[in-house]
């Protein structure tokens, strides 16, 4: 990265537009770098984030910077927005990089039909949509699995399910790593973990997981747009979730395998919550075999719900999902580390690439995205708040030179759920975003309460960032007209 630096406060200069840059003290192995304004950069700071930013560079055999997206906020170990990638001599990998919600991630589903025409059939729709797809903590959905089924959906993703009848082929392509993320090794997944994820398949959760119907109301890039099969006026579906109990549980039970493997690497941690083991010892490569099982069980989760919507939107037209246009435009993970190969300071390398709480955002042209999208680039899905908007938007070269290929991956917190409870009345929010024409279906008024827009940094703010440092390209702008929470 170049251009002229200018001092803002403290260690802290912007050495490019939309890039601070907090350099190297103490331990620290490489600086950190957050991707924000001047405004996010604050927030990020009051909450101690961009400590977290700090700790992740004293990690071994980290490349280039620890870095942060425009959404940063506190997380566990690594902040929520994180990005760090690890050579394959000395590097880790770290539960805290990925997150509890393995894989956690959103797909848009995109229709023929213009919301205007539709408009008084979308209550019944976000109905529908919310009695046929289980949502909230603990949920079960109809899919039961035994053991061995268990064992073949965690290997093989989203094509388990696609032979199944649960979608179509042509979803495939339109899935990051086509729906299955290789190396996943049910022996690795615990008892108490395949215990809370055997009849979660297809349900949604509850937190800030959603299901939205939502409007295109505005496009940036009309031939991106064209090959994403997006217009303006357009009702599409958007589904956010991730793996539910197990990969909560996978992620508990490393965590603390992770703690013995760093103390007998010799591996000084800066905080606890960043336990990690080196890349090729055996506590390594045992939580990527149950990471890549997490992984392949929240895709095909997402994919069982997108077959539950798209019944759902059948039964409400009496019209068959293919006729209606209701195809994949993409369906990316935000919680995950995976091997890449970057170009680090001239010179090609095989990294890990822990993004949490970050989206992938490949170039056009790049090997590893399916041949409709080579020469447009990857579309990227970054859901907002509910009662403002979500974004469309698509991958640069620019990242890739940047950030390793990634972008935000939503509006980011800026309260907790604990703080936007006391603060907010979800009752009154309910009423609120219904006279705002915005249908509601939510288990409880404190659910609703804790996702209220006031928690949330603003999306357009944070998408904004993200052009500006050439991280991401607008695509499309999609409000909400129905919200499903748990």
């Amino acid at each position: 990265m170049t251009g002229k630096t200018r001092e803002t406060g403290n260690d802290i200069r912007e050495i490019s537009p939309g890039c601070y840059e907090l350099p190297p003290t103490g331990e620290m192995k490489v600086p950190g770098r957050v991707f924000a304004d001047r405004e996010l950069l604050t927030q990020a700071s009051r909450e101690q984030a961009l400590e977290q930013v700090r700790n992740v560079a004293c990690l071994p055999g980290i490349e280039v910077a620890s870095m942060a997206m425009p959404d940063i906020h506190w997380g566990y170990g690594f902040a929520i927005g994180g990005v760090a990638a690890f050579n394959m001599d000395e590097g880790i990998i770290s539960p805290g990089g990925v997150g509890y919600d393995i894989a956690c991630g959103v797909r848009l589903v995109r229709s023929d039909l213009h919301a205007d025409d539709v408009v008084e059939r979308l209550p019944a729709l976000v109905h529908e949509l919310s009695r046929s797809i289980p949502a909230g903590v603990g949920r079960k959905g109809d899919i039961r699995l035994d053991r061995r089924q268990m064992e073949e959906m965690m290997s093989r993703g989203v094509p388990w399910a696609v032979d199944r009848g649960l979608g179509w082929k042509e979803d495939l392509d339109r899935i990051e790593d086509g729906g299955v993320m290789a190396g996943a090794d049910p022996d690795r997944v615990g008892k108490r973990a395949r215990e809370r994820g055997f009849a979660q398949s297809g349900t949604l959760g509850a937190g800030n997981h959603f299901i939205e119907l939502q409007l295109v109301e505005m496009i940036f890039d009309d031939e991106a747009a064209a090959a994403f099969h997006i217009f303006e006026g357009q009702l599409c579906l958007m589904i956010h979730s991730g793996s539910r109990g197990l990969g909560h549980q996978v992620c508990t039970e490393y965590v603390k395998v992770m703690a013995g493997a760093a103390a007998k690497a010799g591996i000084r941690l800066p905080d606890r919550q960043l336990a990690c083991a080196p890349l090729g010892s055996r506590e390594g490569e045992e939580y990527l075999g149950a990471m890549a099982c997490a992984v392949n069980f929240a895709r095909t989760n997402r994919q069982v719900m997108t077959h539950l919507a798209r019944q759902s939107f059948e039964a409400i037209f009496r019209s068959s999902a293919e006729a209606l246009g209701l195809e994949l435009v993409y369906d990316v993970s935000h919680n995950l580390a995976k091997f890449e190969e970057h170009i680090v300071d001239g010179r090609l390398m095989k990294l890990c690439v822990h993004r949490k709480g970050a989206t992938r955002a490949f170039p056009p042209g790049h090997r590893d995205l399916p041949q409709i999208y080579r020469k447009t680039g990857q579309p990227v899905i970054v859901p907002g708040d509910m009662g403002t908007a979500s974004y469309l938007l698509k991958g640069t070269e620019t990242a890739m030179d940047v950030s390793f290929g990634s972008t935000c991956h939503g509006a980011g917190r800026v309260m907790g759920r604990r703080a936007a409870k006391k603060q907010i009345s979800g009752h009154e929010l309910r009423l609120r975003l219904e006279a705002d024409g915005i249908t509601i279906r939510a288990g409880r008024d404190s659910a609703l309460a804790e996702e209220a827009p006031e928690a949330y940094k603003d999306i357009d703010q944070v998408v904004e960032v993200c052009q500006r440092a050439g991280l991401s390209s607008k695509v499309a702008r999609l409000k909400p007209l129905g919200v499903i929470k748990g």
